[in-house]
């Protein structure tokens, strides 16, 4: 009982750490994925590159990490109980109807669906302060939110404390919720399922240019972890990428008079979007940052997941 209570804490510490690593690296595309998203008006004309440009211009460079102390607060539990309860589930799963593949799908979704349940106002504040816009000037920055009225390491809680009193209490956090969980279904479930499915064929077929033994056991090296974490990625952002969209939109409706009409549901808000912007311009607003920052992100995490599962001696082999 004592080695199984050890393994899951080990698999508990190796998916938030995972989860930081992967955030972290892609942070400054996060930050313009939802600028472009909810078409702030500072940088509604701006594309991925301009964006990151046009960030360290008006906010410095510290503006391209903007809200990514609320995101690490929020991404070690959420990817901590994503990896945990995927393993817990995976299990029970294969344990219960036998090894069948499809199983881990099920599983990846139900471990998505668990995480955000768990952690979704610290993504509400996180997209609330990363959608907020400080200008630096020659006689000192102008905030341009009421949450840069507090120091650094108290806008989050300021953000939480602003969002209850001003717009409709605790329920307020979970504004975008029902986008969230109808997105982390297929996003979730397929991102473990193709990226179990990719590491399982690769292994299976290209064992000498993939694999490597450890302790007589064929693990993926590093370049086919990188490649199987990308393309995991890419998979399974597209099919969930309108939820998204709406997801971001309601989060932030509130912050603007003309945003409110957001706030009503997400059917309502991915139909407003779609009659206002269209598909491309709409419902796909950002996609083109969502596949330059999902190869990295899943990449650097399942890679990040992988070693430190490794190090700590949680079996990583074909059959995992």
């Amino acid at each position: 009982m004592k080695d199984v209570d050890n393994k899951h804490l080990k698999t508990f510490l190796a998916g938030g750490i995972a989860g930081m690593a992967s955030k972290t690296t892609v942070a400054p595309l996060d930050r313009v994925k939802i600028l472009l998203q909810a078409h702030n008006t500072h940088y509604k004309h701006n594309g991925v590159f301009s964006g990151l440009r046009d960030i360290v211009r008006r906010e410095k460079f510290s503006g391209l990490y903007r809200g990514n102390g609320a995101q690490m607060v929020r991404v070690f539990p959420y990817a901590a109980v994503q990896f945990f309860t995927f393993e817990i589930y995976k299990k029970h799963l294969l344990t219960t109807f036998g090894n069948n593949h499809f199983l881990k799908l099920f599983a990846g979704s139900g471990a998505g669906i668990t995480a955000v349940i768990m952690t979704y106002p610290l993504d509400l504040v996180r997209a609330r302060l990363s959608f907020s816009v400080e200008f630096a000037s020659a006689n000192g920055a102008t905030a341009a939110s009421g949450y840069f009225s507090s120091p650094p390491g108290l806008r989050i809680w300021s953000c939480i404390r602003n969002i209850v009193q001003n717009e409709g209490g605790f329920a307020a956090l979970y504004r975008g919720m029902t986008p969230a969980l109808l997105g982390i279904v297929p996003y979730s479930g397929l991102y473990f399922y193709t990226f179990e499915e990719f590491k399982r064929f690769v292994l299976e077929h290209f064992p000498h240019w993939c694999g490597t033994y450890v302790d007589d056991k064929l693990l993926l090296n590093i370049p086919s972890k990188l490649l199987c974490g990308g393309l995991s990625g890419a998979v399974s952002q597209s099919l969930s990428y309108p939820l998204d969209v709406a997801r971001r939109r309601m989060q932030l409706s509130m912050m603007q008079p003309e945003t409110y009409k957001y706030s009503k549901g997400v059917l309502s808000t991915l139909i407003i979007t779609y009659k206002e912007h269209g598909i491309v311009s709409g419902l796909y607003r950002g996609m083109s940052i969502n596949y330059l920052r999902a190869i990295p992100m899943v990449a650097a995490s399942f890679t990040t997941y992988e070693i430190i599962k490794q190090y700590l001696g949680l079996d990583t082999s074909i059959n995992a």
